[in-house]
């Protein structure tokens, strides 16, 4: 019999499959959806200092390969979620919240604020938001990032995460996977966020699908999951004191289990729980447990970077 229960920092998952921030968990009622559905875990939206509306509807569209979206960071405030995770309750399933402040003095703030409350959430700290205009993602400044971990890590000595850009080059996955690597309490690296300043186009109107950033946008779905994979595999790789969440591209069990042949640990869910809804991690969670099944694997942690190369 397969078993999809594993551990992840110290945490016991019912399920390798939750969310990934930014969608389904922008309030409390989304959130309370995502508790009751079959996922392992939850996390929270992405949050700054103070709450954001966002960039101008329309912003996210479905296409046939996925989605484009330029959301520009809505959220209710870092408070609103901190509150939410002091009442959530633990032992039904583990919670991560997303922080993704718009300066270092906003993320070591909330870091601040969340070591405080000393709650059992686990910390992932967005470094590649692309779609705030005029603000670069800091995993593409390495210089930038260095800092950032070096302040953040001095302010919250519990073990955290990353959530990660794509990279396209080996060099970059180098020197990314070497800063990573100087801070030990950068327990986890979460690959991939959307790839950035894409752009679609409508033939019969013969314009931009969204609105911000003259239709440029970060697209998801069925577009990423190669690469998705190759950053998953890459930083499993070059971090081997680290773990990796897998997210990008993922709409059926068999795409779960390359996310864990990969390196995956636990693997996020975007664009198609968006466009499906909650109840996505049960059939995933069935499809996922019958490929295992039909393959001999007994547990997530016995796939996990098994992936073989020729």
């Amino acid at each position: 019999m397969s078993t999809l229960s594993t551990r992840f920092l110290g945490h016991s998952f019912a399920s390798p499959l939750m969310n990934a921030s930014g969608v389904y968990c922008l309030d409390v009622t989304e959130l309370k959806a995502l508790e009751s559905s079959a996922s392992g875990s939850l996390i929270t939206k992405s949050c700054t200092l103070e709450a954001r509306s966002g960039n101008p509807e329309p912003r996210y569209i479905a296409t046939p390969l996925g989605s484009i979206n330029s959301m520009g960071l809505p959220n209710r405030g870092y408070q609103y979620y901190l509150d939410y995770a002091k009442s959530f309750d633990y032992q039904r399933k583990p919670l991560f919240m997303s922080v993704a402040g718009l300066s270092l003095a906003d993320n070591l703030k909330m870091i601040a604020a969340i070591r405080d409350a000393a709650l059992p959430a686990i910390v992932e700290l967005n470094l590649s938001c692309p779609n705030v205009p005029g603000k670069p993602q800091i995993a593409y400044d390495f210089s930038a990032m260095d800092q950032m971990l070096a302040a953040v890590t001095r302010e919250y000595t519990q073990p955290f995460g990353v959530k990660m850009p794509p990279y396209f080059d080996f060099a970059h996955f180098d020197e990314a996977a070497a800063i990573l690597n100087r801070y030990p309490t950068v327990a986890f690296v979460t690959c991939i966020n959307s790839i950035g300043n894409a752009l679609v186009i409508d033939t019969e109107t013969e314009s931009v699908v969204i609105k911000p950033k003259d239709g440029f946008g970060g697209i998801g779905g069925d577009y990423v999951l190669p690469t998705a994979l190759a950053n998953v595999n890459a930083f499993y790789r070059r971090c081997p004191d680290k773990l990796v969440i897998g997210c990008g591209g993922v709409k059926t069990g068999e795409q779960v289990f390359q996310h864990l042949l990969a390196g995956a640990s636990l693997v996020q869910v975007g664009t198609a729980l968006q466009e499906e809804g909650e109840g996505i991690f049960a059939r995933l969670n069935t499809e996922l447990s019958i490929i295992m099944a039909r393959k001999g694997y007994s547990s997530v942690e016995s796939v996990r970077g098994k992936l073989k190369t020729l």
